[in-house]
């Protein structure tokens, strides 16, 4: 009960890519590079497992990037020389680069799955692998080879994504998170068409199935927007089309978010990883304040499917404030536990 996680980044050793970066270039190369990434997945791991983390994750530490570690993967994708587009619907910025789809996009064999292996043969506590959703890739990359409609191209990754996903399961891993932070933009398209390739991505997937959605990394862009925005109102439209669909977990950012609680109800019989840490600030939450988030979150959400969890990938913080969180994660998850363990034990 209340068993606590991170959404999948934590930030890379200085020496493995420059720290508080998002697409930092390696500071290695060759098989020095793989030995750095195999330590600082090591490290990472352990560092999960000594703050309390229930489910761990191998940090996303040999991705550059969430998005850009998948599609480095496949054929037809240049992740080199860059476009510029207008993505995330402008929210934080007119124009972004992205990566450019330069010919036909296909996976010719697994992208993750040695890490995955990896990964599983580090810890004895429950994996979670992450790969970035269809409508998310979609909208991070400039389709310069098909010229095709959005929900055709999301469909084209929404295949690729659960082949993988299907080998990643059965390779040990326990949950397979797909990241749409999409799903808090588009929401025509979604209830259009993304919800549909969300269910391609997790199609006879055994492991649990996760969806991730959130406003967002803890950047000075994203910061800005959230100090101006003041509708909060997009998991009330997302959230009942997720309640029929067949994924298992959403998680979600409530932390840093202006979201009122009371939408968590319309995810009734989804375990809900709730967002109880905010990943844009360096400042180190109490226990205590952690607490504090999980017993509103209670009011909403049967302490059975509750799962505290931070709002978004750790990997812009300092790893020493990364840590802080994780221990403070776990920590206020702990007390709630013991408060309900002492009600519980009333006659």
């Amino acid at each position: 009960m209340l068993e606590s996680s991170i959404v999948g980044s934590l930030p890379k050793p200085a020496w493995l890519a420059q720290p508080n970066m998002l697409k930092a270039p390696w500071r290695l190369s060759g098989h020095e590079l793989i030995e750095a990434q195999n330590d600082a997945v090591r490290l990472v791991i352990l560092e999960q497992e000594e703050a309390g983390m229930s489910t761990v994750t191998d940090g996303e530490v040999r991705r550059r990037h969430y998005i850009w570690g998948f599609l480095d993967g496949l054929t037809g994708i240049d992740t080199e020389a860059l476009a510029t587009a207008r993505s995330r619907g402008g929210r934080y910025s007119d124009t972004t680069q992205v990566a450019r789809i330069v010919g036909p996009v296909e996976r010719r064999g697994p992208v993750l799955l040695e890490a995955c292996r990896f990964a599983r043969d580090a810890t004895s506590r429950r994996l979670k692998v992450t790969m970035p959703g269809p409508m998310t890739i979609v909208d991070s990359v400039s389709d310069e080879h098909y010229g095709t409609d959005r929900k055709t191209l999301a469909m084209r990754f929404a295949a690729i994504l659960n082949a993988e996903a299907r080998e990643l399961s059965a390779a040990g891993a326990d949950v397979i998170q797909f990241d749409e932070p999409c799903f808090n933009i588009y929401l025509n398209e979604v209830e259009a068409w993304g919800i549909e390739a969300l269910e391609v991505c997790m199609d006879g997937v055994s492991a649990t199935r996760a969806v991730h959605i959130c406003y967002g990394y803890g950047t000075p862009a994203v910061l800005a927007w959230k100090t101006r925005n003041t509708d909060w109102g997009h998991y009330g439209v997302t959230f009942p089309l997720l309640a029929r669909s067949t994924v298992d977990q959403v998680s979600v950012e409530c932390a840093a978010s202006g979201v009122n609680l009371a939408v968590l109800r319309a995810l009734d019989g989804k375990d809900v990883l709730l967002g109880a840490i905010d990943v844009g600030t360096e400042l180190v939450e109490s226990p205590d304040s952690v607490a504090t988030r999980i017993r509103r979150a209670l009011e909403h959400v049967p302490a059975a499917r509750l799962f505290p969890c931070t709002d978004c990938g750790l990997v812009p913080r300092s790893r020493e404030a990364s840590r802080g969180k994780m221990r403070a994660l776990a920590e206020g998850a702990a007390i709630v536990r013991a408060e309900l363990a002492l009600v519980g034990s009333r006659p």
